[in-house]
């Protein structure tokens, strides 16, 4: 073609005889097209030596894989199921989604975590009860959420938040006496509403602060008297209006300056007077700002002409 360099046109070229070949041949062509571009053995991932899980050296030779090395579907230091190196036991299941199921039984823990993440899913259950958390968390990511009351009592933190995440919400009253703070804060962030009172009596603050963003406003009004500034600053935000006035001789200043973002008028004139320049500044500017509908009613009523009438 006139006007385009030679090597860019046979670049083009082979760009588009690749892309009609995947649609030709479908899926299959498209993953064996990838597997030729893959590094050659020569050229293992960030030069991390080819070893079982064992610490022993890879024999491909003598590996029950050998058919699927044969066909191009695995390669050493790359894509190998029998690495000690997680990336390339991902690269492995990637390429061979079909072998996961008959690794799920594996000694070695990385390979049964990762095989976990694509085996069958009525597989899972049978891991529940894995000696290994990394194994468990990815059970907990992938069970259906019906099936996670057994992980509900994990002895790793990482699986129980997991599964506070998936479990369905009328499960959760399960959770609330979690010894884990974070497992807890997710459970105040999904639980029904009529539970949140329980949770505002939670040790830990930022429990609270999940409670003061959801609950109503008989809850908000015991949470006004929390030990935590942060959980205070959430309820001057979220407390009516009305009520602000219960706010106006809090400790923090901020607290204070929260309150003053929303106040009536009548709020702001005795904020005027705070111990703190930033909260009398924030007071300032609101009673300086016009009332809703003052200013269309200092433009006045206009005559049929659209003269404005005295």
């Amino acid at each position: 073609m006139p006007g385009i360099p030679p090597t860019t046109a046979a670049a083009e070229a082979a760009a588009e005889a690749a892309a009609a070949t995947a649609r030709a041949c479908g899926a299959s062509a498209a993953a064996r097209l990838a597997i030729d571009r893959a590094p050659s053995p020569a050229h293992d991932d960030d030069g991390i030596p080819l070893l079982d899980w064992r610490g022993r050296a890879l024999d491909c030779a003598a590996c029950a894989q050998a058919d699927l090395h044969a066909t191009g579907r695995c390669r050493p230091g790359h894509a190998c199921v029998e690495d000690r190196y997680a990336r390339r036991i991902d690269r492995f299941f990637q390429w061979n989604p079909q072998q996961a199921n008959a690794s799920l039984g594996h000694p070695y823990f990385e390979r049964r975590a990762i095989a976990a993440r694509r085996a069958d899913l009525f597989r899972l259950p049978a891991l529940v009860d894995d000696p290994d958390e990394t194994v468990r968390l990815q059970v907990a990511l992938r069970l259906p959420p019906q099936q996670l009351l057994r992980l509900r009592a994990d002895a790793h933190r990482e699986v129980r938040i997991r599964v506070a995440w998936r479990l369905p919400a009328k499960a959760l009253p399960s959770m609330v006496d979690d010894e884990d703070y974070h497992v807890r804060q997710i459970v105040a962030r999904r639980i029904a509403l009529p539970w949140l009172p329980r949770l505002a009596r939670d040790a830990d603050s930022e429990v609270r602060l999940e409670v003061a963003r959801r609950i109503g406003t008989a809850g908000l009004l015991t949470l006004r008297r929390d030990p935590a500034d942060a959980v205070r600053r959430e309820v001057a935000r979220r407390l009516p209006a009305g009520l602000l006035h219960l706010l106006l001789d809090d400790a923090d200043w901020l607290v204070r300056w929260e309150t003053a973002q929303r106040a009536p008028h009548d709020l702001l004139r005795r904020l005027l007077h705070d111990a703190e320049a930033e909260v009398r500044q924030a007071a300032l500017q609101r009673l300086m700002q016009p009332l809703p509908g003052a200013a269309a009613a200092d433009m006045g009523a206009e005559d049929d002409d659209g003269r404005h009438q005295p």
